[in-house]
């Protein structure tokens, strides 16, 4: 079974950069679409990036193009998510997630991390 932790979630002010790391166990994130979704309390969850098993694709919401980026270390079996110039709507909790198909949708995903909070104030 595999088993995703994210980490790096944190307070930041408006402009500043986290960097999320999703780490792997149990099974190889190299077989896997990789993908990052938010969520705001009583909204649906909310596709941000995703990066197939190579890293040669990746996708993002437009919202965050030109200021998050999506990479992976399979040798590490750790996804990333750089985030810079961060809004204060960028405020949520962050999830990784995996699956087998490339997608922007929530439900093509296998499996989920329990998620990061990132909150940006401005």
């Amino acid at each position: 079974q595999l088993q995703l932790v994210e980490s790096g979630g944190g307070s930041v002010q408006a402009g500043g950069s986290l960097r999320l790391s999703c780490a792997a166990s149990g099974r190889s994130l190299s077989s896997y679409v990789m993908g990052w979704f938010r969520q705001a309390p009583g909204k649906e969850r909310e596709f941000v990036a995703t990066i197939n098993e190579n890293a040669k694709y990746t996708t993002y919401t437009d919202s965050v193009k030109g200021r998050f980026t999506i990479s992976r270390d399979n040798a590490k079996n750790t996804v990333f998510l750089q985030m810079n110039s961060l809004k204060p709507e960028d405020t949520d909790v962050y999830y990784c997630a995996a699956g087998v198909v490339y997608s922007t949708k929530p439900d093509r995903y296998d499996y989920w991390g329990q998620g990061t909070q990132v909150t940006v104030s401005s």
